[in-house]
Formats: structure tokens, C-alpha cells, sequence
């Protein structure tokens, strides 16, 4: 392995941006998450059923 490619490599990022669905309706929210930190599960307003319902990570969609 030649020295030039361990020097250039791309360090991993931080951040991950990820995709959230409703539980209840379907409904998906883009986040932005740690990427050592667990699958997110947070509970925001859905404007398809106008309430706050539960969004799980459905799933990853690039690295920042």
C-alpha cells in the first residue's frame, strides 16, 4: 500500500442525515443525527393526522 493513499483518505463524519417516518400516517421528516448515537425516535407534530405522533428512523440517507 502506497503512502499517498493512507494520507488522503477521507476521514468518517460526525453527523448523518437520516429519515424519519410517522408511525401513524406515513409521513417522513429529514434529521440530522451523531452517527455513534442510537436510532432516533422522536415524537413531532404530523400534519397529516394534526397531532404529535411518534417518528422512527427509517433510514440513512448521506453523511455530512
Amino acid at each position: 500500500m502506497f503512502l499517498s493513499n493512507v494520507l488522503l483518505k477521507k476521514a468518517k463524519s460526525k453527523f448523518i442525515l437520516v429519515l424519519l417516518e410517522s408511525v401513524a400516517s406515513g409521513h417522513r421528516v429529514i434529521r440530522c443525527r451523531e452517527r455513534v448515537s442510537d436510532k432516533l425516535e422522536v415524537v413531532i407534530f404530523d400534519p397529516y393526522v394534526q397531532d404529535k405522533v411518534l417518528y422512527r428512523e427509517w433510514k440513512k440517507i448521506k453523511s455530512l
